[in-house]
């Protein structure tokens, strides 16, 4: 006898359908991101990068939800790509400096058609993008997200 209430049924699960829909997107955007170069990962470093220019190594990791562990060798690729730095603080030492380099800035221009490209591959009106947004942003912040979001 099958019971719908099965706790443990992967169909009864929120978990499952989070978790195959993000490798479904980050799928679909490789060969968007190829030609640039760059993985989703790096892809979402730089448009961090693109926004602010420079920001301190932790604050990039809390920004995107990455601990030192992953964020440090992908930083890493990046530099040897040359398209960002890598410095210490002047001030503290501790700090790691990451910064976009003329080649990073410029790689702006090519990627910015990859948004208009990616919501083309999702079947989605605004208004269930923007309440998505907004759900995924909640679930994201209960379970230990650091940031907070406006959801605009």
């Amino acid at each position: 006898m099958e019971r719908h209430d099965d706790p443990l049924k992967l169909e009864n699960q929120l978990c499952f359908p989070l978790y195959a829909c993000a490798r479904g997107i980050i799928r679909q955007y490789k060969p968007f991101l190829d030609p640039l170069g760059l993985t989703y990962t790096q892809y979402i470093v730089m448009m961090v990068l693109w926004e602010r220019g420079r920001i301190l190594s932790k604050d990039l990791g809390r920004t995107l939800y990455l601990d030192s562990g992953t964020l440090t060798p992908l930083l890493k690729k990046l530099e040897a790509k040359g398209l960002v730095t890598r410095e210490r603080g002047k001030k503290d030492e501790r700090n790691l400096v990451v910064s976009l380099t003329e080649k990073g800035r410029g790689l702006k221009e090519r990627a910015a058609q990859v948004p208009l490209q990616m919501s083309r591959c999702i079947d989605l009106t605004m208004e269930e993008a923007v309440q998505l947004y907004r759900i995924l942003y909640k679930i994201l912040n209960g379970v230990g997200g650091e940031q907070e979001t406006s959801g605009e």
